[in-house]
């Protein structure tokens, strides 16, 4: 601990060591392969959907994926699935309603 005390307290407190250092590549690799694979859904459900239903179709297709995403991430963390799932659900409606009023302020129609 003389040499290098937030090391130290790292390593015997937080049981942080340097094996298990972040790895920024690795991340942004996993998040860039997550969020290509959580599109393919929604997508598939825009290709697929009659475009009188589309209005419909895509939101519920993408709050659906984001349910199941939810309740795995939740899962894979040992956290509440429900919890998980209503947390991804609300935080994707909540981007879809601000993108939404984003396209109407300046002009977009659905």
């Amino acid at each position: 601990m003389a040499h290098d005390a937030l090391a130290a307290h790292a390593r015997d407190e937080l049981g942080i060591t340097s094996f298990q250092r972040a790895r920024a590549v690795q991340a942004a690799l996993a998040s860039a392969a997550a969020f290509a694979f959580g599109a393919l859904l929604p997508l598939f459900s825009a290709v697929l959907t009659p475009a009188s239903l589309l209005a419909v179709a895509v939101p519920t297709t993408s709050l659906t994926a984001l349910a199941l995403l939810g309740r795995l991430a939740a899962w894979t963390g040992g956290a509440s699935a429900a919890v998980g799932a209503r947390q991804f659900v609300l935080w994707g409606a909540f981007a879809m309603v601000a993108t939404y009023v984003a396209g109407r302020l300046v002009g977009t129609i659905l």
